[in-house]
């Protein structure tokens, strides 16, 4: 039996109608866009699947309307080799300038995943939320957010503050984010052919991702991201042959994992040994 929006709840969400919900003052007026032009076969090709070592805030190699998928982890401003020390002010400007580029180029409803976290005790700093807010002033229509959780618990170790007195226990994080927008329409623009699994887009579209982290030591980066992470991104958000962008490359995650499951890929880096990786 199919449910519909009710305002004392539904018991259970079967062929779902939620039309009433949607058209709640809540929502706004959102209209999507049927058409604009897809220019990725005009990415030049000394440019596709390569790593450029420059900054992504201009990326004029891409033309509007280019890429199918953007999968980011940008730098947290928190002391890694990699950071300037910048204040929040400084580092928001400059993520707005990398995203601005990244509106510019993604193709209507292309997806951009962006992975944060947030950082400090006194006080504590909410990236992901200045994230979300500058995607959202940048016309981004925000899609969902996925919690990667990176361990399952304290075994011994806790952030402590003041252990097992109310003075100042602190909390110690167990995940990230990874936040979704996509660009002027919630579906794909154009088709292509989908490689997902039916077990994989099953555990892949719930909000929690288990997966551990990978190793500084091991990869060569202070912060590299398991390829795990962009590769289930790349599998559920792009199609066979699309076209993937990192604009902060670090260790290259993302471009292995586009390659690795028949996708192109074009990442940005400004530290020439890190493109080397």
């Amino acid at each position: 039996m199919k449910t519909r929006t009710r305002s004392f709840g539904s018991s259970s969400r079967e062929s779902h109608d939620s039309s009433a919900f949607y058209a709640r003052k809540l929502n706004g007026n959102f209209k999507e866009i049927i058409y604009d032009k897809r220019d990725d076969k005009c990415v030049r090709s000394d440019v596709r699947n390569k790593i450029l070592c420059q900054s992504s805030e201009d990326m004029r190699e891409l033309p509007d309307n280019s890429v199918a998928l953007m999968i980011t982890s940008p730098p947290y401003n928190c002391g890694k080799e990699y950071d300037d020390n910048l204040t929040i002010p400084q580092f928001l400007r400059l993520l707005k300038k990398v995203f601005r580029e990244v509106y510019r180029v993604l193709e209507p409803g292309g997806r951009a995943c962006v992975n944060i976290a947030n950082m400090g005790r006194k006080p504590y700093t909410p990236l992901a939320m200045y994230v979300t807010n500058i995607m959202r002033e940048l016309k981004f229509e925000m899609r969902g957010e996925i919690v990667w959780q990176k361990a399952r618990g304290a075994s011994g170790s806790c952030a402590w503050g003041s252990f097992q007195s109310a003075k100042n226990p602190v909390l110690r994080d167990l995940h990230e984010y990874v936040l979704v927008f996509s660009k002027k329409r919630f579906d794909r623009a154009y088709k292509g052919k989908s490689t997902i699994t039916k077990e994989d887009f099953m555990r892949d579209t719930l909000s929690i991702w288990e997966i551990r982290p990978e190793s500084a030591k091991k990869i060569g980066h202070p912060a590299p991201f398991p390829k795990e992470l962009p590769a289930r991104l790349v599998n559920l958000y792009s199609y066979e042959g699309d076209l993937v962008l990192d604009p902060f490359a670090g260790s290259g995650s993302t471009c292995v994992a586009a390659k690795e499951m028949g996708r192109d890929y074009i990442g940005y880096d400004i530290k020439r040994k890190y493109c080397k990786i």
